[in-house]
């Protein structure tokens, strides 16, 4: 789906448990809004003085709705002000630029089983993801992790939701028997059995490696970071944006985006955490050291991109295709 830019309206603000707000945006105009897919983002630019930032959140509104988006943000504790500007200037009435709807997460509508995975606010997708499965009639069970029931966001619309039988509610707080356990959980591997998996960096790693080491095909288990703990630093290196025709030094504590910006080089960046894609440039020569949590496996071996707002290079220059 071709990107687009909007501007839209908070209609609704709903505080879920969990300091999670769902909002509710819409055109001005009451005009239809662009249909997604399930497994989409929005990106929503915030801007309050000094503070201009641009953060992705997933579509959790079911995807045949072209009345209105959902999105849930949790107000993080570890915030760098994107998540505590949304739930400080999201109320109904506020306006906002945003782009998308973008999917990096897309869902394999044809698989005989979807097991879906959701930790906390990475549940998210994972309501999209439920409603349009239920609506092609596909065989799925969703298991939402959450600290506690009191704790839970969107618990009362899954309750109320045609689909709500396909939801497993695990809360830390209960007993063994209640809490996720992927010897019991996790499906058989097969090629037609998909995996989804968004939440706490923590519990994806540990999802993931868990179902990678028993036999789940890395094709099959699709994951989506909101954030990551990255350490971009490292040793002195230089970058050649070959088109640009500048070369720069990436010192121990600098980017490759923030350096080549520097020099007038410009590469969007918007989640600065590896995540979200937006900073991926092309590798012409030398190898990357990946830091991010964006690029699969599959293409961290090729070595042919890099996110460049937080990884470096495993030699002492690259040259990057801008």
């Amino acid at each position: 789906m071709e990107e687009q830019t909007l501007t839209l309206k908070i209609a609704e603000r709903i505080e879920e448990p969990g300091n999670i707000v769902r909002l509710r945006l819409v055109d001005p105009e009451g005009a239809a809004l662009p249909k997604f897919e399930a497994g989409a983002h929005l990106d929503l630019h915030l801007r309050d003085g000094a503070l201009d930032l641009w953060r992705q959140y997933s579509l959790c509104s079911d995807p045949a709705e072209t009345g209105f988006y959902e999105i849930g943000v949790l107000l993080d504790p570890k915030t760098r002000g994107g998540s505590s500007a949304v739930h400080r200037l999201a109320v109904p009435g506020a306006r906002f630029e945003v782009e998308g709807p973008r999917n990096h997460f897309p869902l394999a509508e044809d698989a005989e089983t979807t097991v879906l995975f959701g930790g906390g606010i990475g549940v998210t997708p994972m309501l999209a993801m439920a409603q349009r499965l239920h609506a092609l009639g596909r065989d799925f069970t969703l298991h939402y992790c959450t600290r506690s029931r009191d704790r839970t966001a969107f618990r009362t619309v899954i309750e109320q939701a045609p689909w709500a039988e396909s939801v497993v509610f695990h809360f830390d707080d209960g007993d063994d028997a209640q809490r996720l356990d992927l010897a019991r959980d996790l499906p058989p591997p097969g090629k037609n059995t998909h995996l989804y998996v968004c939440g706490p960096e923590g519990f994806m790693d540990w999802l993931i490696g868990y179902a990678e080491a028993n036999g789940h095909d890395g094709g099959t288990v699709h994951r989506e970071y909101f954030s990551a703990d990255i350490d971009a630093s490292g040793d002195t290196f230089e970058v050649e944006a070959r088109l640009s025709g500048v070369t720069v030094t990436i010192g121990p504590e600098d980017t490759i985006a923030k350096a080549l910006a520097r020099a007038g080089v410009k590469i969007e960046v918007k989640c600065e955490e590896g995540v979200c894609g937006t900073c991926v440039t092309d590798v012409l020569e030398g190898t990357p050291d990946h830091r991010d949590k964006f690029l699969t496996d599959e293409e961290r071996e090729e070595g042919t991109m890099i996110c460049a707002c937080c990884s470096r290079a495993c030699t002492s220059r690259l040259v990057l295709d801008i």
